[in-house]
């Protein structure tokens, strides 16, 4: 009688159906990245208005505010008013795509998407993809029509990276807070309600005009804990700012480096956890 000996099989097929769904994610990122994109800029028209904002911001309303203002400092008030304006063209811009997403919801292709076999959180992070190129082609608008109009900006590889980082995690996080309002907000009108107050309340408190220690000190408390004030607060020491006065009316420290990356953490934290909202709700709301 003779005894039959098997080898058990090694299991491939995990590994294999996990670099399937590594792949098959990518390829729906980037499909839903590139829907979004041709949705968003379809006509020279969609295009163009969204570089409007900034271009009159940098090229009208800072020059005539500096005009009727002065700063009493040595940081030129044209310039400490364009980098401020960059906490409300980013924030608004973010917060009026939601519009976009609930017309995608009730009228677009955002149902059959759903059924794509890919995550839930992959069309939020597709439409984020497009938030993010549309506010980095704003500020670039921006700060080039500020220079032409005679802002000046002084910087090097550090205070790029500061602004840089302060300005996508600001995107960031207000794109997540849209994305959560239009999952909320069942109609346009509505939303188109709420948005503006979204987006232009905090700046007003965030020393876009003026630095947050000339406000009374209870509005002065409130500006510290907005995240939109350490990222213009780091806008402005990567960029005109390098003794770090906007950071010391938040912190009161001596150390301008730490007082930076404690704002940066305030910025980037405040981004994770609306990213983390975001998800989560458009994944619970998008099918009802």
């Amino acid at each position: 009688m003779s005894t039959v000996v098997t080898t058990p099989p090694t299991k491939l097929q995990p590994i294999a159906s996990r670099e399937r769904g590594s792949t098959s994610r990518l390829a729906g990122f980037a499909t839903l990245s590139r829907r979004r994109f041709s949705l968003s800029a379809h006509t020279p028209r969609e295009i163009f208005v969204p570089l409007l904002t900034p271009i009159l911001f940098a090229a009208v309303i800072a020059p005539a505010l500096a005009k009727a203002m002065t700063s009493g400092g040595p940081i030129d008030y044209l310039s400490f008013v364009a980098v401020g304006t960059i906490g409300l063209l980013v924030p608004l811009s973010c917060v009026l795509g939601g519009i976009g997403m609930i017309v995608d919801r009730e009228s677009g292709a955002q149902r059959d998407l759903l059924a794509a076999p890919i995550p839930r959180s992959t069309m939020v992070f597709g439409n984020l993809s497009v938030s993010l190129a549309v506010s980095c082609f704003q500020v670039a608008a921006l700060i080039v029509v500020a220079v032409l109009r005679g802002a000046t900006f002084s910087t090097n590889f550090s205070g790029i990276a500061w602004m840089v980082t302060a300005t996508l995690g600001l995107a960031i996080a207000m794109h997540s807070v849209a994305e959560v309002l239009a999952a909320r907000i069942p109609k346009q009108e509505e939303y188109v309600g709420v948005a503006p107050a979204v987006a232009l309340v905090p700046w007003f408190f965030a020393g876009s005009f003026f630095p947050i220690s000339a406000m009374p000190a209870g509005l002065t408390a409130f500006a510290k804990v907005l995240p939109v004030t350490h990222a213009l607060a780091l806008m402005r020491y990567g960029l005109v700012d390098h003794s770090g006065r906007g950071l010391h009316d938040i912190w009161g420290m001596s150390n301008t480096t730490a007082m930076a990356a404690l704002s940066l953490g305030v910025v980037v934290g405040f981004a994770a956890l609306m990213v983390a909202v975001s998800v989560r709700v458009f994944s619970r709301t998008a099918i009802h």
